[in-house]
């Protein structure tokens, strides 16, 4: 967006060299490496070339671009400052730090968790909050005649079962090694055991973490429930 100001027209980007583009994007992106402002500015400099209108006709649009710009940045500033305000109000709550207990949630997903399924005392048992969540099998039957494989139902917050399987995702990736060994150890040791019996058992990926999903709401209700942390010891 920022680079969009400096450079909101082919005849700016042309009018200075590879090398000032590539200068004035690392200073605008602090983060990144130099390589990558360089491959930027070329990018850039090559989209310039290539485009057939090789001049701006109205200046209108130029300053209804900067205009555009500016505003989505405006919303940015907002959406950081809110997002602030949440994460100091999420460290108040004792279902938060009760949640980040468990290897594979951070701070966002246990925020996300925690504003999606409300008070835990709304379920009267964990296969009610997996229904919420949209992760039980929908089961088709007709007759005599019953489905054998079954899609989830995919009712419920769609926003709960995204960090839920980003909580999955993490939790079975490797993390580390053991110093003394070259074992691998996964982030949650038990999460990544049952995930590792679910494939061994022929299921595929997808299935294996929607199976590994349903296994952390329950896990998550008997916490919430119990006001106690996650142990991650079988």
């Amino acid at each position: 967006m920022l680079t969009l100001l400096e450079f909101p027209t082919l005849e700016v980007v042309l009018s200075v060299s590879e090398r000032e583009i590539t200068e004035k994007i690392a200073s605008l992106c602090m983060s990144r490496l130099d390589a990558w402002a360089n491959e930027k500015a070329k990018k850039l400099r090559e989209a310039a070339l290539r485009n057939p209108f090789q001049s701006n006709l109205y200046q209108s649009n130029v300053f209804n671009l900067e205009l555009l710009v500016k505003i989505v940045l405006q919303y940015q500033e907002h959406l950081s400052k809110i997002a602030g305000e949440i994460d100091a109000l999420a460290k108040e709550i004792e279902e938060y730090h009760i949640l980040q207990s468990i290897p594979g949630i951070g701070e966002k997903i246990a925020a996300t968790i925690i504003s999606e399924i409300g008070e835990i005392d709304r379920f009267n048992d964990a296969k009610k909050l997996v229904a919420f969540a949209g992760v039980d099998p929908s089961v088709f039957s007709s007759g005599k005649f019953t489905a054998s494989v079954n899609r989830i139902t995919k009712r419920g917050s769609s926003r709960l079962r995204h960090a839920l399987y980003m909580a999955v995702q993490s939790g079975i990736r490797d993390a580390r090694k053991k110093k003394t060994t070259d074992e691998i150890i996964a982030r949650n040791k038990r999460l990544r055991e049952f995930y590792d019996k679910k494939r061994e058992e022929g299921k595929p990926f997808r299935v294996a973490v929607i199976a590994c999903v349903n296994k952390l709401l329950h896990w998550i209700f008997a916490l919430l429930k119990s006001r106690t942390i996650f142990q991650d010891t079988v």
